[in-house]
């Protein structure tokens, strides 16, 4: 009787582990209802090693895989089970309403937010109000003496300011007037400041064309011209260069238009000198070729001879000619134009001291001469 329960004992649990093996299915074909599945398919348990061929010369490798008994199936988790354990939702930020939300407001609350944002501003303030004062404090400041015929315009002009940021360095107001010998601050070093003044550069060691331009704010070409020195050419070290800032080229070019008055007025007063010895102040008025300023024939002069445009004569009154021997033909220097005239006309008995200069027929210029003071010299 026990070993008829035994066999049935037996019978059954081979029944149940039988359809435990036949409800749990493998991985590669587990549907959406599955629960658990068996990794091991019937196919891989029973290869058991891998072996490759020995004439192939190759290494060989010997596989074994794991027993089924060690895990025998795996669970089965769904996409919604993963959702619910692993993703956060968070609500839309288009159900927020108008108030504009700022990235921080999802991981912190608006009132923590604020306090924040009040601090980090405060910060942000100490921060530029400290990187100022270092700024400031590490800014190199020179003076500049004033010198006779300084204005405050033409140091800011000098030095590349404005007027009012001038006038605010140095606490000056609209209307305060500058002394010789007033220190006004600059905001830079006094080397620079000395440089800049003189207009001139001692070359150090390392120092290029580009360089130096680079350093004064000028262009390589104007500096190697200012300085008659081709841009390719190698800088001595202790040479000075001239540096052409407009206030210098302004200076020179002023210094040469006044040289260059001189010389003109010089060489007028010589060709004077030369040409005779023989001056007379007269009074200069100027005519054309029209009838209405001489007569029928107003290309036929008063010896007969024909004058016409471009001719440089003049016509003087009788007295010259008799008193200070001037004669037809004379040549005369007339003060304030440049080149000689030609005496070729007569003017009317009743004139004294006096000479017309003939103008061709351009009534303007002869209007724009009007009637002047000048010099004759013969």
């Amino acid at each position: 009787m026990i070993k008829k329960y035994f066999f049935l004992f037996v019978l059954f649990w081979i029944g149940w582990e039988t359809a435990s093996a036949a409800r749990i299915v493998d991985c590669t074909i587990a549907t959406k209802g599955t629960k658990e599945c068996n990794p091991y398919t019937q196919r891989m348990i029973r290869i058991k090693e891998i072996k490759y061929d020995l004439n192939r010369n190759k290494l060989i490798v010997t596989k074994t895989l794991p027993s089924p008994e060690q895990k025998s199936h795996t669970r089965i988790i769904t996409i919604d089970e993963m959702a619910e354990k692993y993703v956060k939702i968070e609500d839309s930020l288009r159900f927020k309403g108008t108030r504009r939300v700022h990235l921080s407001d999802l991981f912190q609350p608006e009132e923590e937010y604020k306090v924040e944002q009040n601090i980090s501003q405060e910060n942000k303030q100490e921060t530029t109000q400290n990187t100022a004062e270092k700024e400031e404090s590490s800014l190199k400041y020179g003076e500049y003496t004033v010198i006779q015929g300084d204005t405050l315009g033409d140091i800011a002009k000098k030095f590349e300011f404005t007027l009012q940021e001038l006038s605010g360095l140095n606490g000056l107001g609209d209307k305060d007037a500058i002394k010789v010998g007033q220190k006004l601050q600059m905001p830079l070093s006094q080397n620079m400041i000395d440089i800049i003044v003189s207009g001139e550069y001692r070359i150090q060691a390392g120092d290029t064309l580009i360089s130096i331009a680079n350093k004064f704010n000028l262009s390589p070409k104007e500096l190697s011209r200012f300085n008659n020195i081709k841009t390719t050419a190698a800088l001595k070290t202790g040479k000075i260069l001239q540096l052409p800032f407009p206030y210098i080229v302004a200076q020179l070019e002023a210094k040469q238009k006044k040289e260059a008055a001189v010389k003109a007025k010089e060489k007028r007063e010589k060709t004077l000198r030369e040409f005779g010895k023989n001056r007379l102040r007269v009074t200069a008025t100027a005519y054309t070729s029209h009838a209405s300023q001489t007569d029928k024939s107003p290309f036929i002069a008063a010896w007969g001879n024909r004058i016409g445009p471009g001719m440089k004569i003049i016509a003087v009154s009788r007295d010259l000619l008799a008193r200070y021997g001037l004669n037809y033909g004379s040549k005369v220097k007339v003060g304030g134009l440049s080149g000689f005239y030609t005496v070729g006309d007569k003017m009317n008995k009743r004139f004294r001291k006096r000479i017309d200069i003939y103008m061709g027929v351009d009534k303007r210029r002869a209007l724009q001469w009007g009637r002047r003071s000048v010099i004759l010299h013969w």
